[in-house]
């Protein structure tokens, strides 16, 4: 098909292939796609993410302390107070305190900021990011049709990056479509559990960090604490359509602030009332701490996890920064601060043994009290905050690569891809986290909630991290063995405490985190399931030909505007049209709409025609940025396709023949815009037989459930009602 772009610039031309392409209609999402957890606090960095120069890392790991870890640095506020600790002793807190400070230095240290920051994703990190890149190495596709979008930046050499042998793990995933879709689903489950971290640490940290009000007001009631926290959520909420631009400077001083204030803190308590805490780090409390407590000091690590909440964020947002400003940042600061602000909490602990219910604004000196409330507050708004905005942002993506049915995305930032906004998604959110607070307010109910999510994530995270080192980095038996031995037995260990906690307010994090991964698997698995469907049965040229010849089919005065989801042929609903109305209009466009991860698509570069090779017939790409305000409402847009149109058809006409004809086509062409436009969409349905296998029909009639139920795409667009045309055909399963 001949085939060309008009008025395109070289220097935008590389930017669009350095970016990847997602097609909003038809979720025809590449094997390499990945959910980036995009942070709108600050511009994402270029895709190499090259940073050269020692100020320029230093400065990037001091923008992580807003961005990357306000869940982990804010986790003293709440660690002690959900503990279910009965009498405590002296050995005892020392056991705590050894737990903490291994489970920081392994999890923390080994496993997050060494080991799994390497397993990036062409720059991206999180438990999807390990997905992307097995399924970039090996075939591991849930459906046998999954292809690589034609457009891909991805050289065909490295669509499967691996060894040219792959391994036995490997090949037992390429053989298996049941391991196929469970690992898919582990990973969607891993992801949908930062969704549910979204809930829960806005809860938990709001919550903490008012509870201050109570020490030196004994009168405040509990009831009134869960008041004012669910009203500071419920402004946080409500402020979330305007952005955080004007106010994301200071998320970094705040944290920055926090993260060295609470370990001098530390540092006076170590001094004034234990000396000698650090003696603890010696394993032997460990050991002694479970000899002595059996199972009540099991029980006690699904409070102890919470020590390590939000470590997961240094992989997850590897994307907006590079490898050594996490490190740095990791290394330097928040481990030493939260090492020594435990140890802190720990000494005074152990000579007030009874305070272990406010652990954390207990030990804070009367002298700096109210200061101390200021910042632990702000930096709980700040922890919400980044959380809840990567909550949009996780959504946001899942949507653009039909993870996720269609919700409304409001990008609230013109510079800034991640600054982003969706009013369903914000208001299940408030009342989630309204709820969880009003409902539960004991912080012991809402840590055992918060326990699971961070436990499962570490779990699912060491899994597809084992994973990756046998099938792609192919690293020794050895080691292997020895590093899944020790994070999963240590990470399957706290999963199992606090999965007993379950009843008591765990099941929160762990029901939100199923039900979404359960409708976002359904919804990925429809749409896949459809584009299998498409492209098995699109319409070529010389079908489309024969479909026109036929007698009794007429092409109608008008210009028609039908959107089709594949590229390479045309969708069956033409097909089906076609048949049924024996007839298509003299002038059709078929419009593939192709969303680009850029902030704005030039305007001279926005539209790509293509001819068919029949005459009337034209294909073309709409191409739009994050930033980009698309509608299809009014003359404006297709005057702008109109136009292209048109000077495609004069610069491709150059023999006299030629010329006469393109004469004809631009008549036929303002003819057709006189005569009236239409929108034409397919709206398919799949009919799904008694021969279809009890998996393709319960998760096909799931899939029409949400289909049915999720926005419209073109709608959402602006097409005008008077000339939006559905068709509907049932796709056979």
């Amino acid at each position: 098909m001949d085939r060309q772009v008009v008025q395109r610039d070289p220097v935008a031309t590389q930017s669009e292939e350095a970016a990847m392409v997602a097609d909003d209609f038809a979720g025809e999402a590449p094997p390499n796609s990945r959910l980036r957890f995009l942070n709108p606090s600050i511009p994402s960095p270029p895709v190499d993410h090259k940073v050269t120069g020692k100020m320029a890392t230093l400065l990037l790991s001091y923008k992580t302390l807003g961005v990357v870890f306000g869940g982990l640095v804010t986790s003293p506020l709440y660690v002690f107070p959900s503990m279910p600790l009965k009498s405590p002793t002296e050995e005892d807190y020392l056991g705590i305190y050894c737990l903490m400070f291994w489970t920081l230095s392994l999890i923390g240290v080994v496993k997050y900021a060494n080991v799994a920051i390497r397993a990036d994703d062409q720059g991206e990190g999180g438990t999807f990011a390990l997905y992307s890149l097995l399924c970039r190495n090996i075939n591991i596709g849930i459906l046998p049709t999954k292809r690589l979008d034609s457009n891909s930046t991805l050289p065909s050499a490295s669509l499967y990056e691996g060894s040219e042998k792959p391994s036995k793990l490997g090949k037992f995933f390429e053989r298996s479509l049941v391991a196929r879709r469970v690992l898919l689903f582990i990973a969607i489950l891993g992801m949908c559990m930062l969704i549910g971290d979204g809930v829960l640490t806005p809860a938990i940290s709001v919550l903490s960090a008012m509870d201050g009000i109570r020490a030196p007001f004994p009168k405040v009631s509990k009831s009134l604490v869960e008041a004012l926290s669910a009203a500071v959520l419920i402004g946080l909420f409500l402020l979330q359509k305007f952005g955080t631009s004007r106010v994301s400077f200071l998320f970094s001083p705040i944290m920055g602030t926090w993260t060295l204030t609470t370990p001098m803190v530390g540092i006076y308590s170590i001094i004034k009332h234990y000396p000698g805490i650090f003696k603890a780090i010696s394993p032997h409390y460990m050991f002694n701490f479970f000899w002595r407590n059996g199972k009540e000091g099991w029980l006690l690590l699904s409070g102890i996890i919470l020590c390590i909440t939000g470590s997961e964020a240094m992989f997850a947002d590897l994307g907006h920064f590079n490898k050594s400003s996490i490190q740095l940042a990791f290394l330097l600061t928040i481990y030493p601060s939260l090492v020594l602000t435990y140890a802190g909490q720990t000494a005074y602990l152990i000579r007030n043994p009874k305070d272990h219910a406010d652990g954390f604004y207990k030990f804070i000196p009367s002298a700096i009290y109210w200061p101390m409330f200021v910042i632990a507050t702000l930096a709980a708004i700040v922890a919400s905050q980044s959380l809840i905005s990567a909550t949009f942002s996780v959504i946001k993506q899942s949507v653009v690569l039909d993870y996720f049915p269609r919700v409304k995305i409001v990008h609230t930032s013109s510079s800034k891809e991640g600054e982003v906004y969706s009013p369903e998604v914000n208001y299940i959110l408030m009342f989630l986290c309204v709820s969880v607070i009003l409902i539960f307010g004991d912080g012991q109910d809402i840590g055992n909630a918060f326990g699971v999510v961070v436990s499962m994530v570490m779990l699912i995270t060491t899994i597809l991290l084992t994973l990756v080192m046998i099938i792609i980095w192919r690293t020794p038996a050895v080691l292997v063995a020895l590093y899944f031995t020790v994070f999963f037995v240590m990470e399957g260990v706290y999963v199992s405490s606090v999965c007993i906690k379950i009843p008591e307010g765990g099941w929160i994090p762990f029901a939100i985190s199923v039900i979404l991964a359960i409708i976002m698997f359904g919804w990925f698995y429809g749409r896949q399931r459809k584009i299998e469907y498409e492209i098995t049965y699109k319409i070529d040229l010389n079908r489309l030909r024969m479909l026109l010849s036929e007698p009794g089919v007429q092409r109608v005065p008008g210009l028609c505007f039908f959107y089709t989801n594949i590229q390479d042929g045309l969708t069956p609903v033409l097909g089906h049209y076609i048949k049924n109305m024996k007839s298509l209009h003299k002038v059709t466009i078929f419009v593939t709409l192709r969303y680009l991860l850029v902030p704005k698509v030039a305007q001279h570069e926005r539209i790509v025609i293509k001819k068919l090779g029949l005459r009337g017939l034209y294909g073309c790409i709409i191409q739009y940025g994050y930033a980009d305000s698309l509608s299809l409402e009014g003359d404006d847009f297709v005057n702008q396709v109109a136009d292209c149109l048109e000077r495609y058809i004069r610069n491709s006409s150059e023999s006299a023949t030629s010329i006469s004809s393109r004469d004809e086509e631009i008549s036929d062409l303002q003819e057709a815009k006189l005569a009236g436009v239409v929108h034409l969409r397919g709206k398919t349905r799949f009919h799904v037989g008694n021969n279809c296998g009890w998996f393709d029909q319960t998760m096909l009639a799931f899939y029409e459930v949400l289909h049915s139920n999720c926005r419209s795409a073109l709608p959402a667009l602006g097409v005008p009602l008077a000339q939006r045309i559905e068709v509907g055909m049932l796709y056979e399963a």
